[in-house]
């Protein structure tokens, strides 16, 4: 009798629709400040956030704020360790804009903790395609850091975060010495670096031209459903034989 009422228990998990993870995690918005609660269409985006006009997690003020020298966002600067040459800033800019406004990020969503907002929430090991990173890590070698991780650990002074003590400015070589480095180190692991390429639609692209339309929908439809409903599937196939072999 106990063993009918698992083969009872199994079959109603095997009648589990394969896709029913799969459909939270498409066109969503993460639960962060400024994040809008859901994505819709923004007309003004600022600058290196207008890719994301049609469906975008951000409002016009935040595109705007992320693009100050002193970031109204986090109260931070990318200048922390004297000027950052053009290309390498523009790099930063494309990747906060993406960070807020992206709504394909549902996939890698992860719960840090409770705030007034309900559940904080960021983002682990978004795939950042292998030209995303190269190209970041090469145009910024000749600008100068002091940390490689830009998430926390800084000296708060007047209001601003500030180098740590015996934290040297060094060029971003130094604390990246690979492009890997660069993305998954610089934000504790938020991005990853894929070995894929922007035209394998596996991996994410943190800026892409509006007129070619959002890469990145179809790379978030592929990770938020295949993987999950295969890991489910081979989980019960186990789950099936072990049963299989204590009924006999």
């Amino acid at each position: 009798q106990a063993m009918g009422c698992w083969w009872q228990l199994l079959l109603g998990l095997w009648a589990v629709p394969p896709t029913w993870a799969g459909r939270e995690l498409l066109n969503i918005c993460m639960n962060a400040k400024p994040h809008k609660p859901a994505p819709s269409p923004e007309a003004k985006l600022y600058e290196e956030c207008i890719p994301w006009k049609d469906s975008a997690c951000c409002t016009a003020n935040t595109s705007w704020e992320a693009h100050l020298d002193v970031s109204l966002l986090y109260n931070f600067s990318l200048v922390h360790c004297g000027l950052m040459m053009p290309d390498c800033q523009k790099h930063f800019l494309q990747a906060i804009c993406f960070y807020e406004c992206s709504p394909n990020l549902g996939p890698w969503i992860q719960r840090v903790g409770r705030s007034g907002w309900g559940w904080a929430e960021r983002i682990l090991d978004a795939p950042l395609c292998r030209e995303d990173c190269e190209q970041w890590w090469a145009d910024c070698r000749t600008s100068y850091t002091c940390k490689s991780n830009w998430h926390g650990g800084w000296t708060w002074s007047r209001g601003k975060p500030r180098c740590p003590a015996r934290a040297l400015c060094h060029p971003f070589l130094h604390y990246f010495p690979t492009p890997a480095d660069l993305c998954e180190k610089i934000w504790s692991n938020s991005f990853k670096a894929s070995p894929e390429h922007r035209t394998s639609g596996r991996c994410l692209q943190k800026w892409f031209k509006p007129a070619g339309g959002n890469p990145n929908v179809a790379v978030a439809r592929l990770f938020a459903s295949p993987a999950s409903s295969w890991g489910l599937s081979d989980t019960l196939l186990a789950f099936s034989l072990f049963l299989l072999l204590l009924s006999r």
